[in-house]
């Protein structure tokens, strides 16, 4: 399938295209804040049921086939676990641990993954700008990720290893920082993004998201069930209503936001705004949460965001540089549909 990518002409299509980014980012937001008043898997359970329900309910509306053949149930499920439950699963325990708006920049770190999977899958291009890409961003993912200490240990020319003692277990150390976890997170869902193409041979794509967010949440729901208590007792009205909002127009919405833009060809345009993602969690975070980054977590911002840049605009930045190169590039991820879908 062959696109052609439009620019937005108009102040409501730009307002439109940035309109998933925000509603993504504001409700990691929403989510985060109430963490304290119920449980993650919980959260994760409501905001994918309903909000597949919803989806389904406006694919029948929109007539769309639902899928028929054992292939397309088979993709649909194993799509429902790895960017359903397993990313759900993952974010919703990193998002616990951390905050918001650095939660969401190892989540939208993705498109790295996804570009190295693509190339050894798909034979794409990912060029030397990519690579470029794909370097900063590991990077700045090990300054989000590894603790500020063991940072500033290594730049005074002192390794952090040397503190620890028979028995002590560096990988646990690691994953009482949320940051790995949303890392996880992010790693499914890549996986989930190079699945959809599988999925997408056997049913519609419309469908084919909605059962995989009612799949996808059934086992998060059974979790919550046995192995939390107290997920609703506590809710107050905003609590409620914070989870409404990641449900109804954090998924929901922004699904179906995302995919109209994507089917009318606005898949340049989408993929530049990516990074748009985080800068709003980080934002409302600070707004709304107080969260606050060190200066080691700023500076692994900078350079996260800095490579998504290059990963996703690597064409147009390859075509500056090597006009014909560029353009060989950008057809061959043209004809193999590129383009990272997000949760």
């Amino acid at each position: 399938m062959s696109y052609t990518p439009t620019q937005p002409k108009t102040v409501p299509t730009a307002l439109l295209l940035v309109a998933p980014f925000f509603l993504w980012g504001t409700a990691m937001v929403a989510m985060k804040g109430v963490m304290d008043e119920t449980t993650p898997f919980f959260i994760a359970a409501m905001r994918l049921l309903p909000a597949g329900g919803l989806v389904l309910l406006a694919g029948i509306a929109m007539g769309r086939k639902q899928p028929t053949s054992w292939r397309a149930w088979l993709w649909i499920s194993l799509f429902a676990l790895i960017d359903g439950t397993l990313f759900q699963g993952f974010l919703v325990a990193g998002l616990a641990r951390t905050g918001a708006g650095l939660g969401s920049v190892m989540i939208d770190s993705q498109p790295l993954a996804v570009a190295i999977m693509a190339h050894f899958l798909f034979g794409e291009q990912v060029g030397a700008v990519g690579w470029l890409g794909l370097g900063l961003g590991i990077f700045g993912i090990g300054l989000l990720g590894l603790p500020d200490e063991w940072i500033l240990s290594l730049l005074h020319g002192t390794a952090f290893w040397q503190d620890w003692t028979i028995g002590s277990d560096i990988v646990a150390a690691l994953f009482q920082h949320g940051e790995w976890l949303m890392l996880l997170a992010a790693l499914s869902m890549a996986v989930g993004t190079v699945l959809i193409r599988y999925v997408c041979r056997h049913a519609d794509p419309v469908m084919a998201t909605g059962w995989h967010m009612i799949l996808g949440g059934l086992p998060l729901a059974g979790w919550s069930a046995f192995a939390e208590t107290g997920q609703w007792q506590q809710l107050s009205i905003s609590g409620w209503m914070a989870i409404a909002y990641a449900t109804v127009f954090g998924s929901a919405i922004a699904y179906g936001i995302f995919f109209f833009l994507a089917s009318e060809g606005n898949l340049t345009s989408l993929s530049a705004l990516t990074f748009l993602t985080p800068v709003f969690a980080l934002l409302f975070g600070s707004l709304f949460l107080a969260e606050s980054l060190s200066t080691v977590q700023w500076v692994g911002v900078l350079f996260t965001l800095i490579s998504i840049c290059l990963i996703n605009q690597r064409e147009k930045l390859l075509s500056w540089l090597r006009p014909d190169q560029g353009q060989k590039t950008a057809e061959k991820v043209v004809q193999t549909g590129t383009f990272e879908s997000k949760s």
